[in-house]
C-alpha cells in the first residue's frame, strides 16, 4: 500500500500520549500479578495523566480518513 496517498500514522503528538498511557498500562498490569499495589496504583495515575494528555492533544481529531483504492 505505500505510494497510495492515505497514511494512517497520526501526529507525533498523538503517539506521545498513547506511549504515556502504554507505559501506565504496563507498570499497572505488572503490580497486579505481582500484589505490589502501590505500583498497581502508580500505573492507574499514569493512565489516568496519559488520558489528560491526550485530551489536551486533541487525539480524537487526529484521524486519517484512507481513500479507497480506485479500480
Amino acid at each position: 500500500m505505500s505510494g497510495s496517498g492515505g497514511s494512517h500514522a497520526g501526529a507525533f503528538k498523538s503517539w506521545v500520549a498513547v506511549a504515556i498511557i502504554f507505559i501506565g498500562f504496563t507498570v499497572g498490569g505488572l503490580g497486579l500479578p505481582l500484589g505490589i499495589w502501590p505500583m498497581f496504583w502508580a500505573g492507574t495515575a499514569i493512565v489516568a495523566v496519559g488520558g489528560v494528555v491526550a485530551l489536551y492533544v486533541r487525539i480524537m481529531a487526529d484521524v486519517v480518513v484512507a481513500v479507497p483504492p480506485q479500480a
